[in-house]
């Protein structure tokens, strides 16, 4: 599978699928419906598109999941992260700030600065200095 190169950004192809684990050196942005079969670990920031997903963690300095997304392992960044409507996690684990979408189902959810909840969503635990929700 061909990854396009913009400076230390990667781009995924469209309709592209990983078998296996992906190691990206830099920011990684992927098209709606790309699929990961295995890890997926990015030294940048993360831009999964819609109705993409990953069989195992995902691992980022940063990321944007986009709506209709499914992790079926730990999502784990080290800054702050952003998870867009009717995504499906397995648990989260962020250094920075966490922004969830309505419609989210999520299991436990912890982060060292503020979770954000917008709307209805599904979750275990919600783990962080400050919670804050705000309803549709």
């Amino acid at each position: 599978m061909k990854i396009f190169q913009r400076g230390d950004t990667y781009i995924a192809p469209k309709g592209a699928y990983f078998d296996g684990h992906v190691r990206i050196n830099g920011n990684f942005i992927t098209p709606p419906d790309t699929h990961f079969w295995g890890n997926l670990e990015v030294g940048g920031r993360l831009e999964l598109g819609p109705g993409s997903s990953v069989g195992s963690q995902i691992l980022a300095q940063s990321a944007i999941i986009g709506p209709r997304v499914k992790v079926q392992g730990p999502l784990i960044v080290l800054e702050n992260l952003v998870v867009c409507d009717k995504s499906i996690l397995q648990s989260i684990q962020a250094g920075g700030n966490v922004l969830l979408r309505p419609g989210v189902t999520v299991g436990d959810v912890k982060s060292d600065e503020t979770i954000t909840v917008v709307g209805k969503i599904q979750s275990g635990q919600l783990v962080g200095r400050n919670v804050k929700i705000f309803a549709n």
